[in-house]
């Protein structure tokens, strides 16, 4: 049985950051391409950043240089270090496993997380 489990969230002050974790079970996580979305209130789910088997990233153009995506496969876990958090950043954030870097979603996800930035 496949799980994620994520973990960080919580209530920060804008400027702030926050470390997001997603420990993963069931699968062989070194070769899966690990990813994080997010969904804030009234809005469509939306992609955040990916971290491939080789370790290359990508990012949302709207959190590129304030967060950073990074996996230790000898944990099977990957983080999203989120600095210089802005209101907009508030959300439900979401842990997700692709087996295939091409497929076009993702195949499992977590639970999701909730982020609130604000004063």
């Amino acid at each position: 049985q496949v799980q994620l489990v994520e973990s960080g969230g919580g209530l920060v002050q804008p400027g702030g950051s926050l470390r997001l974790a997603c420990a993963a079970s069931g699968i062989s996580f070194s070769i899966y391409t690990m990813a994080w979305y997010r969904q804030a209130p009234g809005k469509q789910r939306e992609f955040v950043a990916s971290i491939l088997r080789d370790y290359s990233t990508n990012y949302a153009d709207s959190v590129k240089g304030r967060f950073t995506i990074s996996r230790d496969n000898a944990k099977s876990t990957v983080y999203l270090q989120m600095n210089s958090l802005k209101p907009e950043d508030t959300a439900v954030y979401y842990c997700t496993a692709k087996f295939l870097s091409s497929s076009p979603s993702p195949d499992y996800w977590g639970q999701g997380t909730q982020v609130t930035v604000s004063s």
